[in-house]
């Protein structure tokens, strides 16, 4: 299945405009840093393009990506809750930015705050029926209009997937995981 056009987009550019930056990288002497530019610039626009996709698929959900990524780890959790804490270690996002989430997505209906059975200082996300039923329905559109069709080959997917775990892993982002992750 090809890509999907959803949102009125103009022709294609005539040349790569990336490959033109490079052209001038290094016309202006800076080739140490010609092939960085261009990766860091390659990835930030194809993630540009890829969240386009997202937003447009998560919009009649009235989700933003963010929304949906918590709504769908407190779904995929044994009891369709966390610890606050927990939330934020998986998503990899501040404390802040889930606060914030979550406030939005209890003020939805989609989720609730419950008192922390041990930790009194601390508390649960819990997802609510009205939450799973809606991360479930925009799980099966991203599903369908985003994940099955990336917009490249599955042999191309794996390779990127590979390439930017390796990056990541020398960043510090993860460190060598186990055969298969612990269940939530």
């Amino acid at each position: 299945m090809a890509y999907r056009r959803t949102v009125n987009r103009p022709r294609p550019l005539p040349v790569d405009p990336l490959a033109e930056a490079k052209r001038q990288w290094l016309a202006h002497g800076w080739s140490d840093a010609a092939d960085g530019m261009t990766v860091v610039t390659s990835v930030m626009r194809a993630q540009q393009l890829l969240l386009a996709r997202v937003d447009a698929t998560l919009k009649p959900f009235a989700l933003s990506f963010a929304r949906y990524e918590m709504l769908r780890l407190l779904a995929f959790s044994r009891s369709g809750r966390l610890p606050l804490s927990s939330v934020v270690a998986r998503l990899q996002v501040h404390a802040t930015t889930v606060t914030s989430t979550a406030e939005r997505l209890v003020r939805d209906g989609l989720i609730v705050r419950e008192p922390h059975p041990h930790d009194g200082r601390a508390a649960l996300l819990a997802l609510t029926e009205s939450g799973r039923e809606l991360v479930d329905r925009a799980t099966h559109a991203l599903n369908t209009e985003v994940f099955a069709d990336p917009g490249m080959t599955s042999a191309d997917a794996a390779e990127l997937v590979a390439i930017v775990a390796r990056m990541r892993k020398a960043a510090g982002d993860f460190a060598d995981p186990k055969p298969q992750p612990d269940p939530l």
